[in-house]
């Protein structure tokens, strides 16, 4: 027997949440059915010791306004992730005011965004990137030091007993930066779209997806525990499923996925609950990347805010795995490949070998050598208060390029079907943080005809959906200065 459905969420992390909390507002009639391969929701790259649960605003990462090669910064990208991230502050705040979600601080705090950078040609990028910061209405607060005292004053782990030397430094920070706890979250999103009627179900994978004549999709599936089969016919698809994304939009046969292929990289993190040790740091401090690195692993300590309990995390120090997730199958890298993306993954290959180098460094790092890297941040660092921490596993994308064959690309991205009945999501960073402004796209993108309807509602969840903020200064503050105080942030 086959079940039918309006929509088809699979995947238990924060896009599905978003998304099925959306449709189930919009279109309450609709019937929406999740289904999770794990035994409970958030427990990949949504789990909170997964990421670095860093509210991505741009306001602390400098892969997001990278220096051109005639020495000038534009700041148009990390003005636009900004933009996207205040839609997530917007949403948040209307599901708290609703009683969608629970007290802001069991998901959100505010902890300052910073950057530390050392050596002169980084000081002086630094500078250039605050200058062209400075007056952007959503960068306000912004400051810049080259003053070890001031620096102290923001983040004391930074400085203390920091060696004097003839190399520079500087530091920027941003008061108003978040730290979210993206698992809880996502939990609360399910929490609340089950006791609305949408059947979350966990322990249940996804195993084919089959287009049928009406244009609707069959979808196959087992049950994990016990491995009985059972279908399901839906008349969209949306597939939230981190890395397991590309297996899944390539079963489906839709003519779109054909080129992409995933590269995946995982993670691990130092940490520390020291209550002595975590009382002197309150802040998200990001740095460079290593040469060859991909953007994710930017080297950052981090206050976390996880079930109400505070810790740092340093890292993340690259793992690899061919595993597309935490809880992949070590086949994934080798049975993704297809006539169609074996020349643009090759071509990668060919043209990142500082990533392959990189990953060989990092992967012949022992205990004490990453805590040798944590060092350069923090220099009183000591390897018996910081224990080490699995992360989870981001598949990078790769994908055909009529220039160069084959690119590797760092963010995310929405690969739907042209009549707009599937859709799903492949990439990382800064994906969360933004899962708003991505669902809201993949809606224009999938229901066209839909969306004169659901605009005024969407207005009301997010006053200012498909407008900008940063062109109206007063505009911007009147808004961030609203969430701020709904989701009991200080900026």
């Amino acid at each position: 027997m086959t079940d039918n459905v309006d929509v088809l969420l699979i995947g238990g992390g924060i896009m599905s949440a978003t998304l099925g909390t959306l449709l189930r507002d919009l279109q309450p009639d609709w019937k929406i059915a999740v289904f999770e391969r794990l035994g409970e929701v958030a427990q990949e790259s949504s789990n909170a010791w997964n990421n670095a649960g860093t509210g991505h605003a741009a306001l602390c990462e400098l892969n997001y306004m990278p220096q051109a090669p005639d020495g000038s910064v534009d700041p148009a990208k990390a003005v636009a992730i900004n933009e996207q991230f205040q839609q997530s502050r917007q949403f948040w705040s209307n599901l708290v005011e609703e009683g969608v979600l629970n007290a802001p601080e069991t998901f959100i705090n505010s902890t300052p965004h910073m950057t530390f950078v050392r050596g002169e040609k980084d000081v002086t990028y630094l500078r250039k990137r605050y200058e062209a910061l400075k007056d952007q209405p959503l960068f306000a607060g912004i400051e810049f030091s080259e003053d070890s005292r001031v620096i102290h004053q923001w983040a004391p782990l930074l400085m203390k007993k920091r060696l004097k030397t003839d190399q520079p430094f500087a530091a920027t920070r941003v008061p108003s930066g978040t730290d979210v706890d993206f698992g809880s979250l996502t939990r609360q999103l399910f929490d609340h779209l089950q006791n609305s009627g949408v059947d979350v179900v966990t322990n249940r994978e996804v195993r084919s997806l089959k287009r049928q004549k009406d244009g609707t999709w069959e979808v196959g599936f087992r049950h994990t525990i016990g491995h009985t089969p059972g279908r399901v016919r839906a008349r969209f698809v949306f597939v939230g499923a981190g890395g397991w994304a590309l297996k899944l939009l390539q079963r489906s046969g839709i003519p779109e996925i054909k080129g992409y292929g995933v590269f995946p990289v995982g993670g691990q993190w130092l940490k520390t609950s020291n209550p002595a040790i975590v009382a002197q740091h309150k802040a998200k401090v990001y740095s460079q990347a290593s040469v060859g690195a991909p953007p994710m692993s930017v080297p950052h300590l981090d206050t976390r805010v996880v079930d109400g309990e505070t810790s740092l995390l340093f890292g993340p120090f690259a793992t690899f795995s061919p595993k597309f997730l935490k809880n992949g199958s070590p086949l994934d890298l080798v049975t993704q490949v297809r006539p169609h993306n074996l020349i643009p993954m090759l071509k990668v290959a060919i043209d990142n070998p500082g990533l392959i180098k990189y990953l060989v460094s990092e992967l012949l790092k022992n205990h004490a050598k990453k805590v040798d890297s944590l060092r350069e941040f923090m220099p009183t660092a000591e390897a018996e208060d910081w224990e080490l921490l699995n992360a989870g596993q981001r598949a990078q994308v790769m994908k055909r390029d009529p220039k160069k064959g084959g690119v590797l690309q760092f963010g995310t991205e929405v690969v739907s079907a042209a009549d707009g009945s599937i859709a799903g999501l492949l990439g990382a960073s800064p994906g969360a943080s933004t899962a708003v402004s991505i669902m809201l796209g993949l809606l224009k993108t999938c229901f066209p005809d839909r969306m004169p309807e659901w605009e005024p509602r969407l207005k009301a969840l997010i006053p200012t959906y498909g407008e900008t903020l940063n062109p109206r200064p007063e505009i911007a503050r009147e808004v961030t200065s609203e969430t701020a105080q709904v989701l009991a942030l200080t900026a």
